[in-house]
Formats: structure tokens, C-alpha cells, sequence
């Protein structure tokens, strides 16, 4: 089973070789990913997986996401 997680794009660029990168947030941490999808901003939010933002989505549905990982934390913790 692959898990992609939600973060917000906190920088865009590109490498010496032209490799699309961004600056991502995950709760507290800052990472460096690919950037397999187009159009990604400063503030946009992707989905990662194994390093590499694989999906851009809209911030309503990363609310959404969220509110399904509490559930399932709560649950667990039950």
C-alpha cells in the first residue's frame, strides 16, 4: 500500500539541471521534493509520495483529508 501525504508549497524552483523542486511543509518539518505536476505555486498544496509531489489539490479538499486523518486517529485511539 503507497500513502501520499498533504503539504503546503512553501518555495518553487529548479535544480542546476533543470529537476522542477519545491520546499514543502508537513506539520512543523520543511522538505525537499520533485515536482511531477505543472502549474505548482508558492502556497498550492500537493500530495507527496516517496519524495516527489505527485498531485496538486485545492484547499478545501486538504481540509477534508485532514478531517479524515483525525477521524482515523481517533478511532485508533479508542
Amino acid at each position: 500500500m503507497c500513502l501520499g501525504y498533504p503539504a503546503e508549497v512553501v518555495e518553487v524552483y529548479e535544480s542546476e539541471r533543470g529537476l522542477p523542486l519545491a520546499k514543502v511543509r508537513i506539520g512543523g518539518l520543511v522538505k525537499e521534493v520533485i515536482l511531477a505536476v505543472e502549474g505548482v505555486k508558492k502556497g498550492d498544496y500537493v500530495i507527496v509520495h516517496a519524495g516527489v509531489a505527485i498531485s496538486k489539490i485545492e484547499e478545501e479538499e486538504l481540509k477534508d483529508i485532514l478531517d479524515l486523518y483525525r477521524d482515523i486517529m481517533r478511532e485508533l485511539g479508542s
